[in-house]
């Protein structure tokens, strides 16, 4: 090639964001699988609460410093709430509202769990939270846990006050015996630290127990707690979305296959000649002369592109693919039709002895209908009729070698005519490597989507390697009806009609020269 050509890639911007977004939405299936994820995930958490209630009881502490005391201690250092909320969620206040609800003491494990208790800042209210399947057992369960913890701290109060009756009980007693021996100077004393003890005997039993007051009763909600379906619906698809768009971003990532013709330069270090442009419908092997459209006008620009580029016309070109699945035989084909069209005697050489011959897949003309030119073609090449691009040559090979040593005695020149091979794909057999070495340039075919990065390095090390030019590439996007129907022949176990079993025609031997002049 005389330099490299820019060829304009669709896929290529100067906006990063967007090239970001293309690589996300390549994978829209991907995408799709998250938002249905987080979607199936907001309907189950939906369904799970929405037959949830949940009822508040509040209920204020009282002081459980000791009343008695000469020296009075401001209110909020009287209680210590952290200890009341902890008493408040122990196993016994559990075992007590089990009770009250009028289950067994073995449960109370199973309602505890349903319990939460806060306390709000700068205050001495503990708040009990009980969840339940209903709203009237939602209600039952908060106001039973503020009665069990008040039963509680007033059983704990009432303990206290019994510890303390008796100590003074145990004062009076020593002061009473202390009375007996006295004389009548201490026996006033006496009297009045007995009357003492008998006053703070009295206080200790007129000590109101009770640990606090049941501020907000328990009631049963109207409705669900947490957010409506709606909202977790919302939640769910928002969820999935990003879901989907870190796994597609993280496939992106991964993923080695070339989905652009920046991306095949880059690993190719050559031009993209062509990017065919996708067409529904089923595969057809010669477009150019038949049938017009953008993939036949793509063709036409290709076979322009070869003949400026090689020095002396389009030459021998050897159309190949890294492996298996790339639309090579058609792109050889239409090749050959375009430069057909363009003036040049064409020869296709068919060198993959892996496929039917192109000789019966594609509309032939008779024996007759050859002209004096044709007759140094090599045995058993047949004529190809090409529509309003005219005629070419077209012959197939049973072996590589035949094909390496056919395409070794086309005369080059300007008189000499013009020959397209198509050889089996580079990386899967050595053979191609040979016919590399023995034509003018390769031409490259490459599934967009489908190829890999590293092949198509390895493609470019082994050409180089060898001494052959790689002109450039052409990448294809593929038609996806026919890749579905060919998925579904596979299945069914039919095979393709272009399948049957056909000869294959030998080229020359070694030991015969192709003298070709044009017709």
């Amino acid at each position: 090639m005389t330099g490299p050509i820019d060829f304009p890639d669709r896929y290529d911007e100067p906006d990063q964001l967007r090239d970001q977004l293309r690589r996300l939405l390549r994978h829209r299936a991907v995408i799709a699988l998250g938002i249905v994820l987080g979607l199936l995930g907001g309907a189950a958490l939906a369904f799970s609460r929405a037959h949830t209630y949940i009822s508040t009881s509040e209920v204020l502490v009282r002081s459980t410093a000791d009343p008695f005391g000469t020296v009075n201690v401001a209110a909020d250092n009287q209680v210590s709430m952290g200890t009341e909320q902890q008493v408040a969620a122990s196993a016994a206040v559990a075992i007590r509202a089990a009770r009250l609800m009028g289950q067994a003491d073995s449960r109370a494990a199973a309602l505890e769990s349903d319990l939460r208790i806060t306390n709000p800042a700068k205050s001495q209210v503990l708040r009990f939270e009980f969840t339940a399947r209903t709203p009237r057992r939602a209600a039952r369960g908060a106001n039973a846990f503020a009665e069990a913890y008040l039963a509680d701290r007033k059983a704990r109060n009432e303990a206290a006050v019994q510890r303390a009756g008796r100590s003074v009980q145990q004062q009076i007693t020593t002061v009473q015996a202390k009375k007996k021996d006295a004389d009548e100077a201490d026996d006033k004393a006496v009297q009045s630290e007995l009357d003492t003890l008998h006053k703070r005997i009295v206080e200790i039993n007129s000590r109101d127990t009770d640990g606090g007051d049941i501020v907000r009763r328990g009631e049963a909600p109207r409705g669900p707690s947490g957010p409506g379906w709606q909202v977790l619906l919302m939640l769910g698809l928002a969820g999935g979305l990003g879901l989907g768009i870190l796994l597609a971003w993280l496939r992106s990532a991964l993923d080695t296959r070339v989905r652009s013709a920046g991306e095949a330069r880059a690993a190719l270090r050559t031009p993209v000649l062509a990017l065919l442009p996708p067409e529904p419908g089923e595969d057809t092997l010669l477009r150019v002369g038949h049938l017009g459209g953008d993939r036949a006008e793509t063709y036409r620009a290709l076979a322009y592109r070869l003949r400026t580029g090689l020095p002396a016309g389009a030459g021998r070109v050897l159309v190949v693919a890294p492996r298996r699945g790339a639309a090579t035989e058609e792109v050889a084909v239409n090749l050959a039709a375009a430069l057909t069209e363009c003036g040049d005697d064409v020869l296709l050489v068919d060198a993959d002895p892996g496929t039917p011959a192109l000789t019966t897949r594609l509309p032939l003309l008779a024996d007759a209908s050859r002209t004096p030119g044709d007759a140094a073609l090599p045995d058993g090449s047949r004529l190809v009729d090409a529509g309003t691009a005219g005629r070419f040559a077209c012959c197939a090979t049973g072996s590589p070698a035949g094909g390496s040593a056919a395409v070794h005695r086309l005369p080059s020149g300007p008189d000499s005519r013009t020959a397209v091979v198509v050889a089996r794909p580079l990386l899967e057999h050595a053979d191609a490597l040979a016919l590399a070495q023995r034509v003018d340039g390769v031409l490259l075919v490459a599934g967009l989507g489908t190829t890999r990065r590293d092949d198509l390095e390895r493609v470019h090390e082994l050409i180089d390697c060898s001494g052959g030019t790689l002109l450039g590439a052409v990448l294809d996007p593929g038609r996806r009806r026919g890749r579905l129907r060919a998925a579904l022949r596979r299945r069914s176990g039919r095979r393709p009609e272009a399948e049957a079993a056909t000869p294959l025609v030998e080229l020359p031997a070694q030991d015969e020269t192709l003298t070709v002049s044009r017709g």
